[in-house]
């Protein structure tokens, strides 16, 4: 049976990247099991071969041409030997047996000694069930009709304002199938569509520019992105940079920011998620070190990482570990309750793994990273939340930002913004940045809304060199007293 026709599901994953990924190839599973046996000559404590087949495309459009388009194919395998703290790594573009032999027997090359004994490859017992169904979204619409979706973009914004000179937008889509088959005989496959929709707008009035920019995907194909999607995509662009051309210049000094739902929760993902991660808290390096239990954040604030939501950018159906992703609370009620796990940092800590273990290809080690970081709702009406402020700084979307781990210092800047003045909304405002402390920040939420919101699907995060992607959210939170660098 073709295992494309099949039921999505933990086993037909594993058909698909057995016929992907081994059958090409003249691969068993008794041949990988040799490759394991290279590896135990030194008994280290674990180790893993990660397959990968990927594909992808794009296509960008400008000055009313689509002026790029491109198609990409790569796989191969890498092969992890963990000993104690003590890694030794090999990958191959080659996927044969000879070539995993040789990456193998460079990979021996560790040699404390460890514990773990090898035992037969197996599927894994409780997989957890796909939160996407594995289709190629690369095949789901022709190319010229990738082209048309770009020209409806543009048709689109254009028709919203006169003042709009420039359209840039774009189409990303790729089509992953992974394998990991583990030295404790574990296996487990995933098969991951991803798309993305992006539209720029550069608006002109009075001899002044400015940006407004929208999109959105997931793990879905291309007909998640009807004509009314598409607008709304052109539409909020638009609107953003109608906002920024109206715009004066942001005030400066500590005050109350109010933060809006969805997109915002990037703030949230910089400066406290990453310090949540297993690796930064076992050397001892986050702010967050050796405070579990203990209270780091307002009562009421509760976050978690999900990568078990349905159909979201950053959501796996099992990590690149082959552990099955889940939701893990990070934050409850305001007190540190866990951190996120790979396999090694959960070894060495003592816990149990999260399922967080991610890299950004088969040539990249895993290490601990977000899926989709959420602030959970509070019971606070937004508006209320508004009318609470008599002056301060309501930030509905962002753009950039950095933030230092070790401390959890970050500046953030806000992509639209408005003036909050006698608790209502008023004068949009431009160059406003958000400076303040990842911990700190956490203890100075005030007021939570009721309105949780998920990102559109458009984040990807790095970390040291490696980049995958990820989702955030929250609802509307009322943050008393950050520091705000305008431009006034």
């Amino acid at each position: 049976m073709d295992p494309h026709t099949q039921k999505d599901s933990p086993q037909h994953a594993l058909d698909i990247a057995r016929s992907t990924l081994l059958s090409p190839f003249e691969l068993t599973e008794a041949q990988l099991e040799r490759a394991f046996d290279l590896l135990g000559s030194h008994r280290v404590d674990d180790a893993d071969l990660y397959f990968q087949y990927h594909r992808s495309e794009g296509w960008s459009l400008e000055e009313g041409i689509v002026k790029s388009g491109s198609f990409n194919i790569e796989q191969g395998v890498g092969i992890r030997a963990v000993c104690g703290e003590k890694t030794a790594f090999a990958y191959s573009d080659d996927i044969s047996r000879a070539a995993i032999e040789e990456a193998a027997r460079t990979t021996r090359a560790i040699t404390l000694q460890g514990q773990q004994r090898r035992t037969a490859l197996r599927a894994p017992t409780h997989a957890a069930a796909p939160s996407y169904a594995f289709s190629d979204p690369i095949a789901s619409l022709a190319a010229r009709d990738k082209v048309a979706l770009l020209e409806n973009l543009e048709r689109y914004a254009r028709s919203l304002d006169p003042r709009v000179v420039e359209v840039m937008a774009s189409v990303a889509a790729s089509y992953d199938v992974i394998l990991v088959a583990r030295l404790d005989g574990k296996m487990a496959a995933d098969v991951r569509p991803l798309v993305r929709v992006s539209v720029a707008v550069i608006m002109a009035q009075h001899g002044r520019r400015e940006q407004g920019s929208a999109g959105g995907g997931g793990r879905f194909d291309f007909a998640h992105f009807a004509d009314d999607v598409l607008y709304d995509y052109a539409r909020q662009a638009v609107h953003q940079a109608s906002v920024n051309i109206e715009a004066g210049p942001a005030p400066a000094g500590l005050m109350p920011v109010v933060l809006g739902s969805g997109w915002p929760g990037i703030l949230l993902h910089e400066a406290i998620g990453h310090g949540l991660e297993g690796d930064f808290n076992r050397k001892g390096s986050s702010a967050f070190s050796g405070r579990l239990g203990s209270r780091i954040a307002a009562p009421g604030v509760t976050v978690v990482d999900d990568g078990t939501l349905a159909r979201r950018r950053g959501s796996l159906t099992v990590d690149d570990e082959g552990n099955a992703t889940q939701r893990t609370v990070l934050i409850e009620d305001g007190i540190l309750v866990g951190y996120l796990q790979d396999t090694l940092n959960a070894r060495l800590m003592g816990v149990p793994v999260t399922g967080n273990g991610r890299r950004e290809s088969f040539a990249h080690l895993p290490m601990p990273r977000m899926t989709n970081t959420i602030m959970l709702n509070g019971d606070r009406d937004p508006q209320d939340i508004i009318a609470s402020v008599e002056h301060g700084l309501y930030a509905v979307n962002f753009g950039g930002g950095q933030v230092d781990i070790t401390s959890g210092k970050f500046v953030f800047s806000a992509a639209e913004a408005y003036l909050i003045e006698h608790g209502k909304v008023t004068r949009p405002v431009r160059g406003a940045t958000l400076i303040g402390n990842g911990p700190d920040v956490l203890t100075r939420v005030r007021a939570i809304g009721n309105d949780l919101a998920l990102d559109p699907g458009v984040g990807t995060c790095g970390k040291d060199g490696q980049s995958v992607p990820v989702g955030v959210g929250q609802p509307t939170l009322l943050v008393d007293g950050l520091t705000v660098g305008g431009t006034a």
